[in-house]
Order: structure tokens, then sequence, then C-alpha cells
């Protein structure tokens, strides 16, 4: 195993908070960088987000700065206070800026340059830096940025009612945070590997809505290619059957089903002992299932409902048939294939990892710092 990482050798300085910048903070000190948090006086606002299961129990964590939330993207980071509406706090912004490899930022568009923390103030003196930076909507558009918001306004929750008749519903995390913070490292990982051609830095902006927009995928296709708008069908699918729909077993455990192939359809019927679907028109290949879906849903539903749960999903994976047991978060995170991803508990905290590799460096993270207090200096 390397212990180090292949950023040992970086300095990144996080001006983010919430949720995606500290994810990508957290993405390089997995991997061995130096992740410098700088939080304003009253700290990361997600430091006081606390379940009501945390405030019942103020002893699950050793700091009281440090919220669950805040622990989930924050781990192997030291914090630094500073006040970037003084002039003392941005000169000594401006001095960690001068030998740092990379800055996250999540200002609304002119924000950063009222602090002088924007990225043409920080690299006139590095012109090295790579200057990460998140928005809402893009760098022309001062509205703010809020996952829930976005999840609206890019189809999200329309697409994630049960069904046509129910409402809209946003997805349990903040996904469009996730999916931003998944572009902004993908960015900055092409400047990393640009500045090793060219020796220089760059600005990489990547917006909520960009990242919204881009991920609805073979949903935004559809609209594009045929002009129709996609419904919302609950957990199914709309080209693949039968693929995402909830079924009750016998023994009252719920599975799905990810059949994608006509090879795997016929798998599929034989484990039930249902041969005949597998030739039956309706059924025989993809297209026809999507069109006969109802039906096809209708005889699942009751056959697998007279079914044991592990006795079907034993077979079916034997079958090499996609299929899997609901899980709650709980369920999902002691099942023995989470082991690896499970940061060591320290003070009282721990945590998934976004890394299980060759690179050791994640089971070595200090805690998620508590809210350092500033010096008078920096006051």
């Amino acid at each position: 195993m390397n212990t180090q990482g292949p950023f040992a050798d970086l300095c990144v300085l996080e001006l983010a908070s919430v949720l995606a910048g500290p994810q990508v903070g957290q993405f390089f000190a997995e991997l061995g960088a130096e992740v410098l948090k700088i939080e304003s006086p009253a700290g990361d606002v997600t430091r006081t987000w606390k379940t009501t299961a945390e405030t019942a129990a103020p002893q699950v964590t050793s700091h009281a700065s440090v919220s669950a939330y805040f622990a989930a993207s924050n781990w192997g980071k030291q914090s630094l206070v500073l006040d970037l509406t003084t002039a003392a706090g941005q000169a000594r912004l401006h001095v960690l800026a001068s030998t740092a490899d990379i800055v996250l930022a999540s200002y609304k568009p002119g924000d950063a340059e009222k602090l002088k923390a924007d990225y043409a103030s920080l690299s006139a003196k590095n012109p090295r830096l790579i200057y990460g930076h998140l928005t809402g909507y893009g760098p022309d558009n001062a509205r703010a940025g809020y996952d829930a918001v976005l999840q609206a306004e890019a189809g999200f929750m329309f697409l994630n009612a049960a069904g046509p008749a129910h409402p809209p519903q946003k997805m349990p995390v903040a996904m469009v945070d996730l999916l931003a913070a998944h572009q902004l490292k993908e960015g900055l990982l092409t400047a990393l590997f640009q500045r090793e051609r060219t020796g220089l830095g760059a600005l990489v902006h990547v917006s909520l809505l960009d990242s919204a927009l881009s991920a609805l995928a073979n949903q935004a296709a559809t609209f594009l290619v045929t002009g129709y708008d996609p419904k919302p069908m609950g957990s199914g699918h709309p080209s693949i059957v039968p693929y995402g729909t909830v079924y009750r077993s016998a023994n009252g455990r719920q599975l799905v089903l990810a059949v994608g192939s006509d090879g795997q359809f016929r798998q599929l019927c034989t484990a039930l002992n249902q041969a005949a679907w597998a030739t039956d028109s309706r059924f025989a290949t993809n297209a026809a299932r999507v069109q006969h879906r109802a039906e096809l849903e209708r005889l699942l539903t009751d056959c697998i409902a007279a079914a044991n749960s592990d006795e079907l999903l034993a077979e079916l994976e034997r079958r090499a048939v996609p299929a899997g047991a609901v899980r709650s978060v709980g369920e999902a995170l002691a099942h023995p294939s989470a082991a690896a991803m499970l940061l060591p508990g320290a003070a009282g905290l721990r945590t998934v990892a976004f890394h299980s590799s060759e690179w050791e460096v994640a089971a070595q993270l200090s805690a998620p710092p508590a809210l350092s207090k500033p010096s008078h200096s920096d006051e």
C-alpha cells in the first residue's frame, strides 16, 4: 500500500462551504494533499446542521462545532478562521495563496472580488494557482444556488415523483451538489495535468445548474431526440423493463430487478419457473416488454410475492441476473461490502470515504476539525 498518495505535495485552500466544495477538498485530502479550510468567524454553516438524533445525544461528537453533516465532507483538513471582510484577513489569505496549488471557492458572482479572494487577485503573485469556483447559475448570474431549488428547476423533482398523480419529490441527499463536486474534480484534475505541460494555473468554473442539466442524461436525450417530455414513473425505467420497480417477497423483503438484456430476462423467467414468459411475444424482447410494461409488472409482482427473497436473490445471482434487496442506510453501511469505504472512528466520528484503492492515505486522515479561533491579527 502507498501511504503518501499522489497529491502529497499539493496545498489546497478551501474557501468553499456547505457540501460541493468541501467534498472536493476531502477528495484531495484523501489522496494526500494538505487542505486548509478557511472559514469565516461564524464557521461553515453546516457545523450547525444537526439532526434531532445529534441534539438528543450531544456526546456523539467530541466538538460542539462538528455536526454529522459537517463530518461527511471535512476529514483530513485543518481549520483556519479568517475574517475576509478585513484588510488583515485578506492579507493573510494572499500570503497563503502565494504558495498554494489550488483554491476552492463557492462565492456568488461578484462576492469574491469584494473580498479580494477572486482568481485575478490571488493568481497575480502565483501564476501556477488553479482556482476552482462553484456557482449556482454561472459567472454572470448573482443568484445563490441551493440544491433543493436546483433539483426542482432542473427537472429532477418532477421525474422523482412516484407517478404522474403524485407530488414532485427531491432526492434524499443533495445530489446536485454532489454532481457539481464531481464535475469540479474533473476540471481541477484536467487543470493540474495541463499545468504540468505549461507551468500555468487556470480558472475552473462549475455551476450547479450546468451540472444538474448535464446529469439528466437519457431523460434529456429523450426530449431532445423525440420531443417527448419524460413523465414521472416512480423507480421504473422509461426504456428498460423490468428495471427499478420494487417488489415485495413472501417473507416481506423488498427487492429490485435491473434486467438490461433479453438474455438476462430469459434467466429471470427460468429462476421464477416461468419459462413461457421468455417466448411470449409480449415479453420476448425489451421493446415488447416496454410496450407491455403493465402486464409484465403485474405478473412479476404476483410471482415474486410468493417467493422467498433470500432464495430468489441467491438464484438470480447464480444466473447473473442483476437484482438486489432494498436496504436501509444502516443496513447498507453494515454490509461487509461497505467495510473498505468506512473511515476509522476518530473523535467519536465515522464517515464514508471517497476512495477505496491502493492509496492508504484515507485511513490515516485526521477527524474533521473543530472551528479554530482567529488570531488577534486576523480579527
